[in-house]
């Protein structure tokens, strides 16, 4: 089993799990860059026209791995972290295709910036955002602001403090909460309505998300 599973049951939708539950999904190299290849081979696949991402286990993902910070003296190691980094946040702020995450459980630091990276948000009842990276690390900013305002996203990213699901659906960031167990059918569904409209029209849609995003195509946290 890879770190990142993919189901292509549902006509025109795809499901990819993030599958490292024993390590709260956290996002490694290895991780980061099988996403960043599946997401790349979706795009491809005329048979899809909207992708949803969700985690293993309880979480959705708890952020980075932080076991691969502590060896950035190895020159090699650390720009191999930081290139996969950057391809990995390329990907999924480029993605040609909608894509929706289902927040299946805490989504934090860089969990909290995959899922504010994603198109819409889905989330469970026990789901909750926070950025502890906020004191050793860059926030991926910009899709929150676009998201919740300058405001709230100033006040998310500078407190760190931890957004529960129905706050987070108040302030925009999430577009349902679901009960526990129903996140991931709620998604899907949701997608199955999206990947009603031709394949076409939607790519052209999303193209216009992402350059209204001005997102800078350029090897930065600053995204």
């Amino acid at each position: 089993m890879g770190l990142i599973e993919i189901d292509r049951t549902r006509e025109r939708v795809a499901l990819v799990t993030l599958n490292r539950p024993d390590r709260k999904n956290a996002l490694s190299i290895a991780l980061r860059d099988e996403l960043t290849a599946a997401l790349a081979a979706l795009a491809g696949d005329r048979d899809v026209s909207a992708v949803v991402l969700t985690g293993a286990g309880d979480v959705f993902s708890a952020g980075f791995d932080l076991e691969e910070f502590t060896r950035l003296d190895d020159a090699d190691h650390a720009a191999q972290l930081w290139e996969s980094s950057d391809r990995f946040h390329h990907a999924c702020l480029t993605f040609a295709l909608p894509l929706i995450a289902a927040v299946n459980g805490p989504a934090l630091a860089g969990g909290f910036d995959l899922a504010v990276m994603c198109d819409v948000r889905i989330a469970a009842a026990r789901a909750r955002f926070a950025h502890p990276e906020r004191t050793f690390g860059d926030v991926v900013y910009g899709p929150l602001h676009d998201l919740v305002g300058g405001g709230r996203a100033r006040d998310l990213v500078l407190s760190g403090r931890v957004v529960g699901a129905d706050e987070a659906f108040a302030l925009g960031l999430v577009q349902s909460v679901v009960p526990e167990g129903e996140v991931v059918e709620a998604a899907l569904a949701y997608a199955a309505g999206v990947a009603e409209a031709p394949r076409p029209l939607l790519m052209r849609t999303k193209a216009k998300i992402v350059a209204r995003a001005a997102i800078a195509l350029v090897p930065t946290l600053d995204l």
